[in-house]
């Protein structure tokens, strides 16, 4: 018998088989949009989605994300990118064309806290979330039966000062092997090296508890309950060398008051935690986020 996810899957599949995505970031200057969708008109598409952002119309970056159907796209998406090369080469265009139906495939990283990852097995198992859950790794075995219940495979990974080397390397084999789009920190509880980043730049996206900037690394809320806050928040972000700090993609907060005693926090933070996770990990495999510095613009 079907589950949901696999009725889900299989119709998301069916309905957006000739859908796709153009994303592109250029210099602004006049008849970018004209030209682009001139060119998908040329190429039989229909727009159904467009979204666009300058960061200043005088000399600044110009931002372009935009949706259409065209028959026969996955066939013909090599065709249209090299057809789209002059246009992308007269505007100085980065750009990049993606398929609907092209899946990523993802994997979590998680320690103890198992929050943000049931929300987002919950949330792919309800297909909810269209994404390929490859693996999970995880520094402790902890939540081995929870996943492997959901016929995911689980990798027990131990993690201490003088094996951290090491095992970055079996990650970094493991990722290779299960061919890894994006890398998904669910409350993991290491910090990654500068060789380790390196390897996925712009596809590793964290979690912190905390509203960024403040009150980055650990112990977030008991640093908040200390300092008497009104507002905690959650923050997820792309991961860089430097220690909470790389571009945001989603934050949110909720009030709390003198009544709160950190344990208090770290319950209501948790709702948070997951849920704002979750919305940016959705932008992240929907493209419809572009990293800009250390911005982001994302086009909701």
């Amino acid at each position: 018998m079907q589950t949901l996810r696999e009725h889900r899957w299989q119709s998301f599949l069916q309905t957006y088989e000739n859908r796709a995505r153009l994303l592109i970031s250029c210099p602004d200057k006049p008849g970018i949009v004209a030209a682009v969708t001139s060119f998908l008109y040329e190429q039989g598409a229909n727009i159904v989605e467009s979204s666009q952002y300058s960061t200043d119309p005088e000399g600044g970056t110009f931002f372009l994300r935009i949706e259409f159907d065209c028959p026969n796209i996955a066939v013909r998406k090599q065709e249209i990118e090299s057809a789209f090369d002059s246009i992308a080469a007269s505007f100085h265009m980065d750009w990049r064309l993606r398929l609907h139906n092209d899946v990523k495939r993802i994997a979590i990283f998680v320690s103890k806290a198992e929050h943000c990852l049931l929300e987002l097995l919950w949330q792919w198992q309800a297909g909810e979330l269209f994404a390929d859950i490859a693996l999970v790794i995880s520094n402790h075995e902890y939540l081995r039966s929870t996943v492997e219940s959901m016929d995911i495979p689980y990798f027990h990974i131990p993690v201490t000062k003088e094996t951290k080397a090491e095992a970055e390397r079996k990650q970094i084999e493991l990722l290779k092997q299960y061919e890894i789009d994006t890398i998904v920190l669910a409350r993991y509880m290491q910090i990654l090296s500068p060789a380790f980043v390196a390897e996925f730049p712009g596809r590793i996206i964290n979690i912190h508890h905390s509203f960024l900037p403040a009150f980055v690394g650990a112990r977030p809320y008991e640093r908040a309950y200390e300092r008497g806050v009104k507002l905690i928040g959650a923050t997820s972000h792309y991961v860089t060398d430097d220690l909470d700090e790389g571009p945001i993609i989603e934050q949110d907060v909720a009030r709390v008051d003198h009544r709160h005693h950190p344990e208090d926090l770290k319950r209501i933070g948790r709702i948070i935690e997951k849920t704002v996770l979750a919305r940016a990990l959705k932008w992240h495999l929907e493209d419809r986020v572009i990293i800009h510095g250390n911005k982001t613009i994302v086009f909701y």
